[in-house]
């Protein structure tokens, strides 16, 4: 694996080193001692499927707080995303910035996001699928969530959200209190 830092402390992208041969190829996708010297959280509790009909259909910006932060490492294995995650962690040079990074089926690059990172993405294609390996449990009460549109944010989205869920749209604007939505699916 090729695990590059992104300009937000913590946060990296994860490229694949493909052996190759007559048949196709082999690669690593996670490795625990390479994380943890990358300095990568490298627990993995959970694994979880995104199935996304529509292009322009946006899934976050979802993120967890104590007592049950996650990180996570997420990889798109069919179509293309975009996906964006925020520095939500109040004592980092870096809080609230965001950085963007596309994820593929064909680029096969993954995005490792941190914990108490918001985390979202934008599908760019029809029938886009996306892999998350979670470093914990869903722990009801600890989602908090921020608007994708939010003008604090300023993030640029490549393509117009044209699907949405309700908890999504529903986030309060940074600035106005906050409350986590009661439960439901990503």
């Amino acid at each position: 694996m090729i695990i590059t830092p992104t300009e937000l402390p913590g946060a990296a992208v994860v490229e694949l080193e493909l052996r190759e041969d007559e048949r196709g190829f082999f690669a690593r996708t996670f490795c625990r001692s390479e994380f943890e010297a990358a300095g990568l959280e490298p627990l993995v509790e959970q694994c979880n499927l995104s199935y996304n009909h529509r292009a322009g259909t946006l899934r976050g910006m979802h993120y967890q707080v104590e007592p049950a932060p996650e990180a996570k490492l997420v990889r798109c294995t069919r179509g293309a995303i975009v996906d964006v995650i925020v520095d939500m962690r109040p004592e980092s040079p870096t809080y609230l910035r965001h950085v963007a990074v596309e994820l593929t089926a064909d680029n096969r690059r993954a995005l490792y996001v941190p914990p108490l990172f918001a985390h979202g993405y934008l599908t760019l294609v029809d029938g886009a699928e996306v892999v998350y390996q979670v470093s914990a449990a869903y722990t009801p009460g600890t989602e908090r969530g921020l608007r994708h549109d939010d003008p604090a944010l300023g993030i640029d989205w490549p393509v117009p959200v044209s699907v949405v869920s309700e908890k999504d749209r529903s986030w309060a604007l940074l600035g106005e209190t906050a409350a986590a939505p009661a439960g439901g699916a990503a």
